[in-house]
């Protein structure tokens, strides 16, 4: 098929395009590489790639009517600068109604797109997550324009009438990652520098599991609607850290020596979404180890390095 893939050089996008190209599918990325890295993406025949923001609806359509795109992958998004709202709105907004009407347009047989778990707010009702929990907006949308601008951007795709299915996904990692604990924690601890952890639980999801649903809902798995990528289980920010100086073969000593500081006073003390819907339509279910999933972040931060990293989070230390 021919496939879109909206971000596919980003961290979840390039390894989608990567796993689609493998299967025989001719697949279009477009990237403005504001948050994705170049080496991500390998040349490829069956692979086309555009620069440019999917907020430029002239180009959106263009590569549209030339591609002709029978399934669309929307992994684009912004996020780099949590204060940057007009980019969040321009790029996960507006970006999205301009690839949702063309998808329309040219009536493309299903729409993928990946909404995060902040969409029900700081503060969850219940846990874990289910879809009976209500979406918070405005100041309770995850206290975040990343948050709000996502969540926008679902809505919209629910109003266009297309076959589609948001996946409301955990926390993400694995190789090609730049944003949330995992990276920095290792940029800081290869080069000396201290690491502070929130007295928080989230649940993390391994990139080759969250990709292994997604070829599924490209297959044709699972009905119109919203579904969840997650382990099913949670785990303190601690934890991820100390898995991280294992598998850097650091010292002990530093796990005792970290500094666990109290979560905000607006800050959850765990996220955690339920994958029954899912492991139940698609007949999957998460399978990777935290820990292996780390040693294999790892390999890939030894060898590309880590020179920036992202959160769509305001940070109280940067230090």
């Amino acid at each position: 098929m021919n496939i879109l893939v909206t971000g596919g050089a980003g961290f979840i996008g390039s390894h989608l395009t990567d796993k689609l190209l493998g299967l025989g599918h001719n697949v279009m990325v477009i990237d403005n590489f504001t948050t994705a890295r170049r080496v991500n993406l390998t040349t490829h025949i069956n692979l086309r790639l555009v620069e440019d923001t999917i907020a430029n609806k002239q180009k959106v359509d263009e590569i549209f009517d030339d591609f002709k795109p029978e399934i669309v992958i929307h992994a684009a998004a912004s996020y780099k600068d949590p204060d940057n709202w007009e980019e969040d709105v321009m790029t996960n907004v507006y970006g999205t109604v301009n690839v949702v009407k063309a998808s329309q347009r040219l009536k493309v047989k299903r729409l993928i797109y990946f909404h995060t778990s902040l969409c029900y707010g700081l503060k969850p009702l219940e846990q874990p997550i289910t879809f009976k929990h209500p979406l918070f907006s405005g100041g309770y949308s995850g206290g975040s324009s990343y948050a709000i601008s996502k969540t926008g951007g679902e809505q919209y795709i629910e109003l266009s009438g297309l076959d589609f299915i948001s996946f409301r996904l955990a926390n993400a990692y694995g190789p090609r990652n730049l944003s949330g604990p995992l990276p920095i924690f290792y940029s800081r601890l290869t080069q000396g520098k201290k690491c502070f952890v929130v007295d928080t639980r989230r649940d993390f999801i391994f990139i080759d599991d969250l990709v292994e649903v997604v070829l599924k809902a490209v297959e044709g798995k699972g009905e119109r609607g919203y579904y969840h990528i997650s382990t099913g289980r949670d785990y303190a920010i601690k934890e991820l850290y100390d898995a991280v100086v294992e598998a850097l073969g650091l010292s002990e000593d530093l796990k005792k020596q970290v500094e666990v500081r109290p979560r905000g006073e607006d800050d959850a003390p765990s996220i955690l979404i339920d994958p029954t819907k899912t492991e139940r339509d698609f007949n999957w279910k998460a399978k990777t180890p935290l820990k292996e999933g780390i040693k294999k972040a790892i390999e890939y931060y030894k060898v590309y390095g880590v020179s920036q990293t992202f959160t769509h989070l305001k940070l109280e230390d940067k230090k």
